[in-house]
């Protein structure tokens, strides 16, 4: 059974989420918050699978709540649930810590195949479309570190030549069926290779994989 919180102020878009999940066998709403405070507050009682975050509450918003749920060590795994045209903070709810995005207006089985992804450890958003948010807000954000060639990063250094060159084109939007075809590795091998990329540099699921490729200059905007 996937738990899920549900992290919104319009209680409308909560009712309309429980009543979906709530039909599923597989799912189970242990409470609702609606602001981040209490998307906080909620996390630390019930450790639920799955938070379905909104960014935009009142009080602390759902990105500070997805830094803070991170940071304080939770398994619980974030889905930002956003309105992608408008809202310009996705990227940042990404960098936040969360393991992908939805739009509000995705269909009911988009919104349950995602919960059930990221419950699973899995990104939610398909690798080709978190290169696109990727590109079209990276340039909104400042620069918070000085910027270095890739060899100098110290996150890359314990990654081989050939995880090196996974996690670049992981980070150009490549599936696991792009790389194995292209570069020529049996589908298994390239699972086994993004399985040891994420330990060794800390990465919590493939997003985050595709911003270190970003953070550390591997890949540059287009």
């Amino acid at each position: 059974m996937t738990t899920v919180l549900i992290a919104d102020d319009q209680p409308m878009q909560r009712f309309g989420f429980r009543m979906l999940l709530e039909s599923q066998d597989d799912m189970t709403v242990v409470g609702e918050a609606s602001n981040g405070t209490e998307a906080i507050r909620l996390v630390d009682r019930y450790h639920p699978d799955v938070v379905l975050m909104d960014i935009r509450m009142p009080g602390l918003d759902g990105i500070e709540a997805t830094r803070r749920i991170v940071a304080a060590g939770a398994r619980t795994r974030i889905l930002i649930v956003t309105t992608f045209d408008l809202d310009e903070y996705a990227y940042d709810g990404l960098r936040a810590g969360a393991s992908g995005f939805l739009v509000k207006d995705a269909e009911p089985e988009e919104l349950l195949a995602g919960i059930r992804a990221v419950a699973g450890g899995d990104a939610v958003v398909a690798p080709s479309l978190t290169r696109r948010l990727l590109d079209a807000y990276i340039h909104h954000l400042p620069s918070t570190t000085t910027p270095q060639a890739p060899e100098a990063d110290p996150r890359l250094a314990p990654l081989t030549d050939r995880e090196r060159e996974i996690l670049t084109v992981i980070g150009k939007g490549w599936s696991n069926t792009e790389i194995a075809e292209r570069l020529h590795l049996a589908e298994s091998t390239v699972k086994t290779h993004v399985g040891r990329i994420l330990a060794k540099t800390g990465t919590r699921d493939r997003v985050q994989a595709v911003i270190l490729a970003y953070d550390t200059h591997l890949v540059t905007p287009a």
